[in-house]
């Protein structure tokens, strides 16, 4: 008899979770704090190791029809927008690593992946309005309670609950808070035709400056042009303020983000300008992995967010999480009960390395794009001379 399986967290890799448990057999119960599903945030850029495993949730297609396919990634210099590097994306990395490098909004990509939960009903059960209070594991059984009397029982529990996951806590033996790294992330979208022609880009175009960077890219079919600014911001100052969706305030964002590039970025300048609101994030992680412990520990597993949090600077958080989510599943389809925590433990064990080497990548890349004196010159010299190669991922890709 298959597992009932519960998870914890309707984004974007507790959905991907359910899909690809129920695909494979398995009954999925998914909790949801919110009232009602939706994603928070702006873009999202998918390599082809993401987008094969998009194929095998069966919603490969569903997500073209939604993003944009950019045909190349150009590197630029954030002071004055000279070329650095150029790689071309499209049919020559599709050709090369199996997969196509797509663009999405995180909205997009949510909604394909919940049609197809809801495709999956009855093996699939989804519940709003469900915030996770308690989380106890009694024998065989897992148990899960809310704020109001409701409570759910499963054979297993996956934790995708995020940064601030409670589930963490049934894993981790003395969790810690999740690390403030001083940087922000200012984003943006606008549509394209209401942009300047001189501003409209089909390339995923990256502008290098000191202590910060800025990506820009389509997504919505190339309808839209997605724009964020990371900066290294002193503790406590501009931008460092809290992420509740109440609070934000475009003119205070907007402030915050002039004040923290300063005159560091007259290269994007005129897009920046261009731009029509901005929301601002912190961001946090914490240290890569250091084991398959701090992913499972009996009847409950981690993945995405509430096991391995990163910075943006690979573009590979959401990507690990679906990763994830394939993983698990291709170790616990056709599981029972009984043999729930051994798939669990295989799972981790399968992951558990990856996740930290992408972990420790993204954080050296923080260091890479926003070096300044003779490493930046450096480093611009390298992106001159080899280009393409040292913006391509083998290791990422091909995994």
């Amino acid at each position: 008899m298959p597992a009932r399986i519960l998870i914890a967290g309707g984004g974007i890799g507790g959905l991907a979770a359910a899909v690809a448990l129920a695909r494979g057999g398995q009954s999925v119960e998914l909790l949801e704090q919110a009232a009602a599903f939706a994603e928070v945030g702006a873009g999202i850029q998918l390599g082809p190791n993401v987008t094969r495993r998009l194929k095998t949730l069966g919603v490969l297609d569903a997500a073209r029809q939604l993003a944009a396919r950019p045909t190349s990634v150009a590197v630029r210099d954030a002071q004055d927008g000279a070329l650095l590097a150029r790689m071309p994306l499209a049919d020559s990395i599709e050709r090369k690593y199996g997969g196509p490098y797509l663009c999405m909004h995180r909205a997009d990509l949510h909604s394909v992946l919940l049609q197809a939960a809801r495709d999956l009903a009855p093996r699939v059960e989804l519940n709003t309005a469900a915030p996770i209070t308690q989380v106890a594991a009694r024998g065989d059984t897992v148990c899960l309670g809310s704020g109001s009397i409701r409570a759910w029982e499963g054979d297993g529990l996956v934790g995708a609950d995020g940064l601030w996951s409670l589930v963490r806590a049934r894993v981790v033996e003395e969790p810690t808070p999740p690390r403030a790294t001083g940087h922000t992330a200012w984003r943006a979208l606008a549509r394209i035709e209401a942009l300047p022609a001189a501003l409209r880009s089909t390339e995923v175009q990256v502008w290098l400056g000191e202590r910060l960077h800025a990506v820009a890219y389509p997504v919505r079919g190339g309808a839209w042009l997605n724009l964020v600014i990371l900066a290294e911001v002193p503790p406590g100052g501009a931008g460092a303020r809290t992420q509740d969706p109440a609070d934000w305030d475009q003119q205070a964002d907007m402030a915050a983000l002039l004040t923290a590039i300063g005159n560091r970025c007259h290269g994007v300048s005129a897009l920046i300008e261009a731009m029509p609101h901005w929301r601002a994030w912190q961001l946090n992680d914490r240290p890569p992995l250091t084991g398959p412990h701090e992913m499972v520990r009996g009847r409950v597993a981690l993945l995405g967010d509430s096991a391995h949090p990163m910075l943006p600077y690979l573009a590979q958080g959401a990507g690990m999480a679906i990763e994830d989510a394939v993983a698990l599943a291709e170790r616990v389809a056709n599981c029972d009960a009984e043999s729930l925590p051994g798939a669990f433990s295989r799972y981790a064990a399968a992951r558990w390395q990856r996740n930290a080497r992408v972990q420790a990548r993204a954080r050296r890349n923080g260091e890479v794009f926003h070096a300044s004196g003779a490493k930046r010159v450096a480093r611009d010299a390298a992106l001159r001379v080899l280009g393409a190669h040292l913006l391509d991922n083998p290791w990422l890709y091909e995994g």
